[in-house]
């Protein structure tokens, strides 16, 4: 029973969990429906610019018995993948670069497992097109060859782009860059190629013609951008030849000679012609049309002229042969021709040395005028040369040189046979240059060639060169300073500027001007280029220092080159120091001195540095003056009045200085003026009020509005106060308690300290302007009030009044303030009739300061309880 018991639970365990195995169903994936971000990731579409990384879908699915299920994503062999996923969230994550253009759908195999049973179902991706690819030209490179005679609008040749992107972003529309300056144009639809209308081509012009041609796609979006994409390519067009320019004799005019013992079928000389059609040329047919008198042939195809008779029997001296040259087609027909002289002359032995001819005969200096710097490749017209050598054969056979500056000039021919015409060209255009050379000479040299004798000639050929405007004038500098002092008078010179201009006669001739905003005090001589002031300007360095403009310099022929102009103004010492106005009185106090200051209007330093000494005093040894600074104080020694009432027994202390205010320019500029000094001391009070005070002493009004100032700002924070309080009794309606109440005790009289008030008058001498009373007295105030009696006089200026002054008792309870009381007591003296106006104006109001003042003062000396 015991194996039974312990049997029987196991058992129940294992039936229950087949029961349980038996009954599992498999997971499944939720319903993907269109547009949806979660399920089994069927219809899922994604564009091919998706970054790497980005989260595309969630797989989402489920377990009938609620068992957690895990994803995954498994791809066929072989198979790109594209694709991550997290097992547990489902979250799918692009972990490869998509590419439409190389795999527009990928295929995935997605599962869903609970751990028993897996389901896994195939779906596709479809990855949707982005505009990330350029269109291509394809069968490059593209080299057509066209006839020139293709009429014009005629199309040429098919250019051909693709784009691997679909829609607007594959569709391509072609154009060419530079379009105006090319002969073709291009259907930006169809990339035909064509001959701009109403133009031809031309194959003597222009053989090769170089056209880019641009494809670009209709744009698209790319990463949320909309991107255009384009490509280049160039096409080579060449020009081919064909048959419409006839053909041209090369090295005409043509000279021949048959000497005396010439034989019979000799070659005398060979004439050339070329078809005109450089590309496709056809063959020369050569013949003689007249002036051969049978004494001469020539061969069709070599265009050599021979002699077929001995020279003896020549009857002619002179020959003049008309040859003609036909072009010849590949067919044999014969189109285009042309006709050209040829000179044949009879001569002897080499008994002649090579000569040169002008028009009237034998000459050995030829001249010519002409411009400067011609056409490279231009023939040198003017000089009419012959070379003749009499002589026949290989004894009539000589070189040309030219002598003289080398790479200028060439000859041609430089073989000659009996006789040619020189021809002289130009080779480089830079060195033929008037500047340079007035006059170019060589020496054309005629030597034999095959001739022991070696026969030569010279002949100078003088080459004088005409000027052109072939220069530009040029200043010495791009720009000039200059310095002028600002005292200068009108018309005075500044600087000179230099242009040259290579060229002679009209177009060297400069002619000079200036312009800016700088330039208006300013002028300028327009063949010299100096610069002067206007006759009614005047410079003042200290309005403005600095001008600054543009010269220019112009030949005849309008070229132009610029040049600018800095000028500085120089400063003179033309002011003298000015002192303040309010220099005429000072109030000093011993101890702290006065400062004087005057201004020099100069502008630049040492003129407007100013040193400051005293001129003139009585006694001397009184004052002494910082030079630098013009603060004037006394001498160390004097320390009280009653010093200075032994120096000197002016009891008024006012002191009369003559002072100087002298510059350090040169030369050196003073100013003197005549300064009161009023010496006082210190007040009995040292406190910032009392500074304040006597720095007003000379100002009353200032002191005034200070005070005024003052008062109002109190009678301000009153108001306030009173407001605040009256709005808290309304809202509570009732009135508060006295939070403490402390009886009052008559006590015995107390000492109080009486202080001095500064008394503000105006006396006849500086020295009775502050009076000081030391009148001190005992007040008994029971409250601490200050309520004292005094009897107010009205001071020509109010002062505020000072901190109290403690005077404590020893048997005054620890909560009793002493109190201040204050007096104005007038020292009377006898004081200079005033203006009616003003003195009453002025005592009214102090007087009601006053009173406001000693009212609000006993206001705040009671304590509050």
């Amino acid at each position: 029973m015991k194996h039974i018991r312990h049997f029987t639970p196991s058992l129940f365990l294992s039936l229950v969990h087949v029961c349980l195995v038996q009954a599992n169903y498999a997971p499944y994936f939720f319903d993907n429906g269109a547009r949806s971000t979660n399920g089994n990731m069927a219809l899922l579409s994604l564009s091919e610019d998706t970054p790497v990384g980005t989260h595309v879908y969630t797989l989402n699915g489920t377990d009938p018995e609620g068992d957690p299920v895990t994803y995954d994503l498994t791809y066929e062999a072989g198979s790109r993948r594209y694709f991550s996923v997290d097992k547990n969230l489902g979250n799918v994550t692009l972990v490869e670069e998509l590419d439409r253009e190389k795999e527009d759908e990928i295929e995935v195999i997605v599962s869903i497992s609970d751990g028993l049973s897996t389901v896994s179902e195939k779906v596709r991706i479809l990855v949707m097109d982005a505009n990330d690819e350029s269109p291509e030209f394809i069968n490059t490179p593209y080299i057509v060859e066209v006839p020139e005679n293709t009429p014009s609008s005629s199309s040429i040749f098919k250019i051909e782009a693709i784009d691997k992107d679909t829609g607007s972003g594959g569709s391509i529309t072609y154009f060419l860059q530079n379009i105006h300056g090319n002969k073709f144009t291009i259907d930006r639809h169809s990339g035909v190629l064509r001959i701009k209308t109403g133009v031809t081509l031309d194959y003597e012009k222009s053989r090769t013609h170089f056209v880019v041609v641009v494809a670009k796609d209709g744009g698209g979006k790319l990463r949320g951008d909309n991107k255009v994409f384009s490509a280049t390519t160039t096409v080579t067009i060449n020009v081919e030849d064909v048959q419409d320019t006839p053909p041209m004799f090369i090295g005409t005019p043509y000279y021949g000679y048959v000497y005396e013992d010439t034989l019979a079928g000799s070659e005398v000389l060979t004439v050339v012609a070329l078809d005109g059609d450089r590309g496709k040329p056809n063959s020369i047919h050569y013949c003689i049309v007249n002036g051969d008198e049978g004494s001469f042939e020539i061969s069709n195809t070599t265009g050599a002229i021979s002699v077929i008779k001995s020279p003896n029997q020549l009857k002619k001296e002179v020959y003049e042969l008309k040859v003609k040259a036909s072009e010849v087609s590949q067919e044999g027909d014969v189109s285009e021709h042309t006709f050209a002289m040829v000179t044949i002359r009879v001569v002897d032995l080499n008994n002649h040395p090579p000569t040169f001819y002008g028009e009237n005969g034998p000459q050995n200096r030829f001249e010519l005028t002409m411009y400067e710097h011609p056409p490279e490749g231009e023939i040198l017209r003017g000089l009419k040369i012959t070379v003749n050598d009499s002589d026949q054969g290989a004894n009539a056979k000589f070189n040309l040189r030219l002598v003289g500056p080398g790479g200028i000039f060439r000859v041609v021919p430089q073989t000659v046979l009996n006789e040619a015409q020189v021809t002289i060209i130009v080779e480089n255009s830079a060195a033929i240059d008037y500047e340079s050379f007035k006059v170019l000479t060589f020496k054309l040299l005629a030597i034999e060639v095959n001739t022991p004798e070696k026969f030569s000639s010279t002949a100078d050929v003088v080459i004088r060169l005409l000027d052109t405007n072939d220069n530009v004038p040029k200043f010495s500098s791009d720009y000039y300073i200059a310095r002028i002092p600002e005292n200068s008078p009108g018309g005075s010179n500044v600087v000179a500027v230099t242009a040259t201009d290579p060229d002679s006669g009209l177009w060297g001739e400069i002619k000079y001007s200036i312009y800016g905003t700088g330039a208006d005090l300013f002028l300028i001589h327009p063949s010299t280029g100096i610069i002067y002031t206007q006759p009614w300007a005047v410079l003042d360095a200290e309005v403005n220092s600095k001008y600054n403009f543009y010269v220019k310099a112009e030949d005849t022929d309008g070229k132009y080159s610029l040049a600018e102009v800095f000028i500085t103004v120089l400063d003179v010492n033309d002011h003298s120091p000015e002192f303040n106005e309010n220099i005429q009185e000072k109030t000093m106090i011993i101890g702290s001195p006065v400062k004087i200051e005057a201004i020099d209007q100069d502008a630049e330093e040492p003129n407007n540095i100013v040193d400051y000494s005293i001129m003139q005093a009585d006694p001397a040894n009184v004052f002494d003056i910082d030079q630098s600074t013009g603060e004037i104080k006394l001498k160390s020694y004097i320390r009280s009045l009653d010093i200075i009432h032994n120096i000197t027994n002016n009891k008024d202390c006012i002191w009369s200085l003559v002072v100087q205010a002298k510059d350090r320019g040169s030369p050196s500029f003073s100013t003197t003026a005549v300064l009161k000094i009023d010496i006082t001391e210190e007040t009995l009070h040292k406190g910032p009020m009392a500074a304040f005070l006597m720095q007003t002493k000379d100002n009353p009004m200032k002191a005034l509005g200070v005070l005024a100032g003052v008062m109002g700002i109190m009678v301000l924070i009153t108001i306030m106060i009173s407001t605040a309080m009256f709005w808290r009794n309304k809202r509570s309606n009732k009135v508060m308690p006295v939070r403490r109440i402390i009886k009052k005790r008559q006590m015995p009289p107390s000492r109080t300290v009486r202080m001095e008030w500064l008394k503000f008058k105006r006396p006849s001498n500086a020295a009775e302007k502050f009076v000081v009373d030391e009148d001190v007295k005992s007040l008994h105030n029971e409250n601490s009030n200050n309520n004292v009696q005094v009897a107010p006089v009205l001071p020509a200026a109010p002062l505020p009044p000072p901190p109290p002054a403690l005077a404590p008792r020893g048997d005054a309870p620890g909560w009793r303030v002493p109190t201040v009381s204050g007096s104005l007591t007038p020292k009377h003296v006898i004081k200079p009739p005033k203006k009616k106006g003003h003195s009453s104006t002025h005592n009214a109001l102090v007087s009601e300061l006053k009173m406001r003042f000693e009212k609000r003062n006993a206001a705040f000396g009671e304590p509050h309880i």
